[in-house]
């Protein structure tokens, strides 16, 4: 979650201060969250239930790679409403069927409106499927971005003292596209970092803070 567009913060009583802020928003719920999560149903449910959980098996994490790809340059609210329609083109984002895609495999998802139809894109899902494949030789995909985690996670009050990159998301975008993975830019790959729990930036006020059992 890289990238998130402003909700309509004037729905809720305290949030257009707390936008101000860059904090957090108490719901009617009594839970803490920050703006971005705290009026849209599907944007809080995700951040109440995936948004900073470990993600540890392949195919779970290829789909992380690949919508996070796919995120890049649109908002992540976007992504999500379009999250259904994404796996059921891409095969629930198994690397070796996606693997197996051919040029009219191509031309099907370009004609599918239910996803971010960008060829570019898309090729590039294809390739990150062959390279996960390929990676199972060293390890899995999983081991090699899970070797990434820093010594330390980041504790922000505000969104605005949450960074967009670090040394290790640069480290592992440079990592990646050596072993042939394409749109995981150091931004994108600390969006990742961020969404599969190998950082925490739920913000400190937040009621998530510390519960993906990674970071005490």
């Amino acid at each position: 979650m890289s990238e998130v567009t402003a909700p309509n913060i004037s729905a809720e009583p305290g949030v257009e201060e707390a936008a101000i802020a860059g904090g957090v928003v108490i719901g009617e719920d009594g839970h803490a969250r920050p703006t971005w999560a705290s009026t849209d149903a599907l944007m809080r449910e995700y951040y109440d239930s995936e948004w900073g959980m470990p993600v540890r098996d392949e195919q779970g994490l290829f789909e992380r790679i690949s919508l996070e790809g796919f995120q890049a340059g649109l908002s992540w609210a976007t992504i999500l409403r379009k999250r259904p329609a994404f796996r059921e083109a891409f095969a629930g984002f198994d690397p070796d069927v996606v693997a197996s895609f051919t040029d009219q495999d191509v031309e099907r998802l370009m004609l599918n409106e239910g996803i971010i139809r960008n060829r570019a894109k898309i090729r590039a899902t294809i390739r990150n499927a062959l390279a996960t494949i390929a990676l199972r030789e060293e390890g899995g995909l999983v081991d090699f971005v899970w070797s990434f985690q820093p010594e330390s996670t980041p504790a922000p009050r505000t969104l605005s003292e949450i960074p967009s990159t670090s040394a290790e998301s640069i480290a592992l975008s440079k990592a990646l596209r050596k072993k042939g993975f394409s749109f995981v830019g150091p931004t994108t790959m600390f969006a990742l970092m961020e969404a599969i729990g190998i950082i925490d930036t739920h913000l400190v006020g937040s009621h998530r803070r510390g519960t993906s059992g990674v970071w005490s």
